[in-house]
Parts: structure tokens; sequence; C-alpha cells
């Protein structure tokens, strides 16, 4: 745990930025915090899927503006109804939370900008595996008073993914995205295809953990699989436009939701045995 200090500018960071309400009773601070806190207020996307995972709803005083968006979040349908983190630095205030959860918080400009007080403070890591996810559940589960929960979730993960075949079988991945950014190795879908038996393209080609790969040199490529977010499965936008170019129609697509892969969380489990079972499904049209 840290512990946040700063003076309030006019404007609170971007991180605090949405349109959500954030209210909450203001009594004065405490001078004794309760063993089990009961006013967490998340700062960061993934650190809400975890805070709604494992609290009770009844402790959670405030999420970020995407808490509520099924396309950003795997546990969007529990954040309907709490209050969602505008851009107010007196709302934040007002509850005067007695846990802060971010992924990371201690880096937050938007704690930077809150006035000289102390707040209970949880600097969660970056999750771009499931060992690494494991362990912001563990972390999460005993900041909440809950840490029964986090194991038993854990347990539910490993038995959900126990035996899950690798249909990949050393076959060739692109993570293809709008406007043909291709994501790289040491991600959370790097982690993925490997789980299931698949090569990242973009490793095979020494590509950064994000690029630009045009449509040229991915068919050049040739991968076996183009995997793609399942709301680019329609032409939306220009952006998604390219990933439906004749030039691709013929490389097999593996369609996942971007709630599931934004960040180290319990839908890893989804994303894996969903994309392998797409696989299978592939190849048993093939035959």
């Amino acid at each position: 745990m840290g512990r946040v200090n700063g003076t309030l500018p006019l404007v609170l960071a971007l991180l605090l930025g949405g349109a959500g309400a954030l209210w909450a009773a203001s009594p004065a601070m405490p001078t004794k915090r309760p063993a089990v806190p009961q006013r967490i207020v998340s700062i960061n996307l993934c650190a809400d899927q975890l805070v709604l995972a494992l609290a009770d709803r009844g402790q959670i005083a405030g999420l970020t503006k995407n808490a509520t968006d099924t396309e950003m979040s795997g546990e969007a349908a529990k954040a309907q109804g709490i209050p969602l983190l505008s851009n107010s630095a007196e709302q934040i205030l007002a509850i005067e939370p007695d846990l802060i959860i971010g992924m990371p918080a201690s880096r937050s400009a938007a704690l930077r900008a809150l006035p000289s007080q102390s707040y209970p403070l949880i600097d969660l890591a970056t999750a771009n595996t499931l060992d690494e996810i494991h362990m912001s559940i563990r972390q999460t589960a005993a900041a909440v008073g809950h840490p029964d929960r986090g194991t038993r979730l854990i347990a539910q993960m490993e038995e959900e993914l126990a035996g899950l075949p690798k249909p990949g079988n050393g076959r060739v991945a692109a993570y293809y995205q709008r406007r043909g950014y291709m994501t790289g190795t040491g991600t959370l879908i790097d982690d993925l295809m490997t789980r299931i038996g698949l090569v990242n393209l973009a490793g095979e080609l020494g590509k950064p953990p994000l690029s630009q790969l045009s449509l040229e040199e991915m068919v050049a490529a040739r991968p076996d699989f183009l995997i793609v977010e399942s709301a680019t499965d329609t032409v939306t936008d220009q952006g998604s436009e390219m990933l439906h170019h004749p030039a691709l129609q013929d490389i097999p697509r593996i369609s996942v939701p971007q709630a599931w892969t934004v960040c180290g969380s319990p839908a890893y489990t989804q994303a894996a045995r969903s994309m392998a079972a797409q696989i299978a499904h592939i190849d048993g049209n093939r035959t």
C-alpha cells in the first residue's frame, strides 16, 4: 500500500474523465479505517474489473467511465448502477475513499491532483500473462477484504483451462486490428496465442509490442489465421474496412471480443477457450 499526496489543480487529470455521476456520503475522515474497506474507488479500467469480480457491490463507491462499456469491460454488466467517476475533483474528494485501486495507481496524475490527504492505495502491475493475472487477483482480493474469493476465482480459472487443447499446432497467427495495427510478443494476446499453440506473426517478423503492417505486407506474410476484434466482424468505419479487403478473405479468422483481451482479467479463460474452439471448428470444416 502507498500514500497519495499532492495539490488540487483546476482540472482533474484525464483518468478521472467521464460522464457518469459520482456520489457518496462525505463524513469526516475516520481516525481508524475499517479492516474491510467500505468506499473503494477504482481509477483504471483493468482495476474496475477486478474490483467488480472480488468486492461486495456495496463496497464500491466509484469506477471509471468505461466500466459499463460492454466492448471494453468483461464485467460491464456488474458495473451497471454503480457511480462512475467524472471529471470533477470535488466528487472524488466527497467520497473520501478508504481504498483507491489502479493499474498502477501511484503514477496517476489524477491522484497527484488530490489535496494533501492520505488515502490507502493499491498499485496493480499490468498483467500480460496468466500468472500475472493470478497475482493481481490475489492482491485485489486481499485489499478488498475477501482473500478467499481470490483463491476460489483462481481455482475456477485453472479448472476452466485444465486440459485445454493446443489446436494451433505451431501455426502462425496475427492479431490484426483497425488501420493495420498488429500486436506483438510480451502482450496478453501473445500469451493467449502461446497457450493454444499458435505462433505470433509479429514475433516472427521481429516487430515491437505494437506496430503497423500494411495490407500488402500481411498478404505477403501469409499467416495461417487472423485474430480480430469481434467489433470488426462487420465494416463500421474506414479502420475496420481494410480488414475486409478481398486480399484477406482466404485467411481464416478467429474473432474475440476486445473486452476479453484489453485487460488481464478473469475473462482470460473465456478468450482462451473461445479461440481454441474456433480453430477446431475451422479445422473441422476443412476436412
